[in-house]
């Protein structure tokens, strides 16, 4: 799998991609994450990407010109099969589709920033607007940050124990059950004598009863889905 992520402040993003989890999968080779400066496709003589909005509307705005060459020189390189803008008004990003996009084989990840790009942009050359949240973030790169990673810990081969992937909390639109480690009591709090009995029936049964309650007391809203 390959991302590329296209943003103004690619020192945000390149200690992220070469940390932990991210860096693993690129040094097995499962994945190759690519950082692009947008600037680097500017045309003007002090490199700006930016311009005042038509209308008369605050704030700046990212041209269509370094875009679209950044975009159309990696298209000349190579299929993707999405190129994803971050944006606040997107579709709302969850585990469901962090798991379409492990399927991926090339994506593109452009990071909003300013007041957003030239909508031309989003309407001829996006294929998918994704938001992290009801909020609104300086730039982008926290959410590409936010979805390289949900994603790159799909791919097979990325983690250690894939079942560990599996079992996280909304891969079933349910909150993962409660965890403990050693020891098995520690200033008189214990943990359920149900995981320490050996008896994996039951402790699925107490496993899948504990994250339905914690979906109904915290998150009810998932059970809808």
């Amino acid at each position: 799998m390959r991302i590329d992520i296209i943003t103004v402040l690619p020192e945000m993003l390149e200690g992220f991609v070469n940390n932990s989890i991210l860096a693993r999968a690129q040094k097995k080779g499962l994945v190759e994450i690519v950082v692009h400066q947008l600037r680097d496709y500017s045309t003007d003589k002090f490199r700006r990407v930016d311009d005042y909005p038509y209308g008369g509307f605050a704030g700046m705005v990212i041209q269509c010109q370094p875009i679209d060459e950044c975009i159309s020189a990696l298209l000349a390189e190579r299929e993707y099969d999405e190129i994803i803008f971050t944006s606040p008004d997107g579709q709302t990003f969850d585990q469901p589709m962090a798991n379409e996009l492990s399927l991926k084989k090339n994506i593109i990840i452009l990071c909003g920033h300013y007041k957003g790009i030239d909508f031309r942009i989003r309407e001829h050359l996006i294929t998918k607007e994704i938001s992290v949240g009801d909020y609104v973030l300086t730039g982008g790169e926290i959410a590409a940050a936010a979805i390289a990673d949900a994603v790159v810990r799909l791919v097979p081969g990325v983690l250690s124990d894939e079942q560990s992937a599996l079992s996280d909390s909304f891969q079933d639109n349910l909150l993962a059950a409660p965890v403990y480690t050693r020891p098995a009591e520690y200033k008189g709090w214990k943990v359920p004598e149900v995981l320490l009995s050996g008896h994996a029936a039951k402790i699925h049964e107490w496993e899948m009863a504990q994250s339905l309650e914690r979906t109904k007391r915290l998150r009810p809203d998932l059970l809808d889905k």
